[in-house]
């Protein structure tokens, strides 16, 4: 079924539309509830079975979230049922969270016209498999970087959710329920979209356009409103490649270059140049350890004169050479223990558990990539 078909008005409402879930390793079990929970309050609330979800593994086993807890899927590769629509969940590490089977079967999948989309960070082996090559696409802002330097057929964008015909693809965190929310008002009318998402204690229903990632999101939540500040910031992030000159961004947003470095040092407290520095090291981190890209190839992506002086400023900035961040050698990362404590087998278990997650943590492309 094509997305188009997907989302006519039902006139069977007796005829559920199937979602199928395929969980990756590691997947965010946070996206997965935002998905499936519309889903099931749609039908509670119309009293109908508009809808219907079964998780898929590759082989049937178990598959672990990024919080450490196992999930029994429904059905293998071997035994699923058709699917209307196949959502690919993915989470951490996605880089190294699927196999060449997954993407085949996916492959396979959307030659027999199925429906596909991903959440969270799935978009990225949707795109691997070239299958949104000219379709817009939504993903986790953490993962944009790469995902966009690899797969430049693909329309990424910073949008909480994108359906673009036959493919549907959100980001992160409760991003997912907005894009389903879509779906069911598509389907079946805004009353019962708005009805779900009383249920839910959500004050709007965001649309494909909202923005998943704010500039200067806390001033904005502190009541105070900058907006110069706030387009000059959105200028840099489009343009680090080939960074704009202090003065042309002043003039971008009407002001002085003493105006807009006394804006900087108020409420960022930093210079101009210094902030852009750090969007352009960011986005260097995020390809050193997200992609296979050659360290000379990030360099000028991310808008350096040369490799050494890239080195420099990453090693002077970041407190690691590029070549030891790829290989991922962080002296103060060592691991967690825990002090066994005769507090019971069951109560020791919960704490390995979380600190075996955070680990695990310690070695994923994202680890540590936002200061706090």
């Amino acid at each position: 079924m094509t997305l188009s078909t997907a989302l006519d008005p039902i006139k069977d409402y007796q005829k559920a539309t199937r979602v199928g879930f395929l969980l990756l390793d590691n997947f965010t079990m946070f996206a997965l509830s935002s998905s499936i929970e519309p889903l099931r309050m749609a039908n509670q609330l119309s009293g109908l079975e508009l809808y219907s979800w079964h998780m898929v593994s590759e082989t049937g086993a178990p598959v672990s979230a990024s919080d450490g807890l196992s999930f029994t899927p429904d059905f293998s590769f071997a035994d699923m049922p058709e699917f209307d629509l196949l959502i690919v969940c993915g989470g951490v590490d996605i880089t190294r969270s699927f196999t060449k089977k997954q993407v085949s079967w996916l492959q396979l999948m959307g030659r027999r016209g199925v429906t596909l989309g991903g959440i969270c960070t799935g978009a990225y082996l949707l795109a691997h498999a070239g299958l949104l090559d000219g379709y817009d696409c939504s993903t986790h802002w953490e993962c944009m970087a790469s995902l966009q330097e690899l797969y430049p057929k693909v329309n990424c964008n910073n949008r909480l959710f994108s359906v673009d015909r036959n493919r549907m693809t959100s980001s992160g965190g409760i991003s997912p329920m907005d894009m389903f929310l879509h779906m069911v008002s598509l389907q079946h009318g805004p009353k019962l979209s708005m009805a779900v998402s009383d249920m839910f204690i959500c004050d709007r229903i965001r649309s494909e356009f909202d923005q998943q990632k704010v500039p200067l999101r806390q001033l904005h939540n502190c009541g105070e409103s900058k907006p110069k500040l706030v387009d000059v910031i959105e200028l840099m992030e489009n343009n680090l490649e080939e960074p704009i000159g202090l003065d042309e961004l002043a003039k971008f947003v009407d002001v002085s270059r003493r105006q807009l470095e006394r804006m900087f040092l108020k409420y960022l407290n930093c210079s101009p140049s210094r902030y852009y520095l750090k969007l352009r090291l960011d986005r260097a981190r995020q390809l050193l350890k997200q992609s296979s890209m050659a360290i000379v190839e990030i360099s000028t992506a991310c808008g350096f004169v040369s490799t050494p002086h890239f080195s420099r400023c990453y090693r002077k900035h970041i407190g690691i050479s590029p070549r030891d961040e790829r290989k991922g050698v962080w002296a103060t990362n060592t691991p967690v223990e825990v002090e066994e404590q005769p507090l019971g087998d069951g109560f020791l278990a919960n704490i390995k558990r979380s600190v075996s997650v955070l680990n695990s943590a310690q070695t994923e492309p994202s680890f540590g990539s936002v200061a706090i």
